[in-house]
């Protein structure tokens, strides 16, 4: 069974991890954003059809609403994973993966800079929710 909080076998200097910080933080601005205007889009918040409606509209409406939910699921997921990035830098634990506490490679921290697991322990977790 893995350790819940394994010790990291490195750290990255801290004036190396500066800039992410920064990226994150602009990265968490924009996705909040995105999420404040979604509900512009989702016709259950900006004004439905009235009762009279043709079952198209009624089903477009639904789509719509639906669509604007799962976005609004993802950007709230991934703000929370940047917000948990950003902790880890202050915590001096970035980089390093949560599960094993293995060195997580350095071309997945450039693609996705909020992520908290190597691509080994991503792959189990993806595989246990199947």
């Amino acid at each position: 069974m893995a350790d819940k909080n394994p010790k990291p076998i490195f750290a990255i200097p801290r004036r190396l991890l500066a800039p992410i910080g920064d990226f994150l933080t602009s990265q968490i601005k924009r996705l909040e954003k995105r999420r404040s205007s979604l509900e512009k889009d989702d016709p259950f918040v900006s004004g439905r059809s009235d009762n009279f409606a043709s079952p198209d509209t009624t089903a477009a409406e639904q789509f719509g609403h639906a669509k604007t939910e799962a976005i609004g699921q993802e950007l709230d997921r991934r703000i929370v994973q940047m917000r948990k990035a950003l902790t880890r830098i202050k915590l001096g634990s970035y980089g390093t993966c949560e599960s094993c506490g293995k060195m997580i490679d350095t071309d997945r921290l450039t693609v996705f800079s909020e992520t908290t697991l190597c691509v080994s322990c991503e792959s189990k977790k993806e595989s246990k929710r199947k």
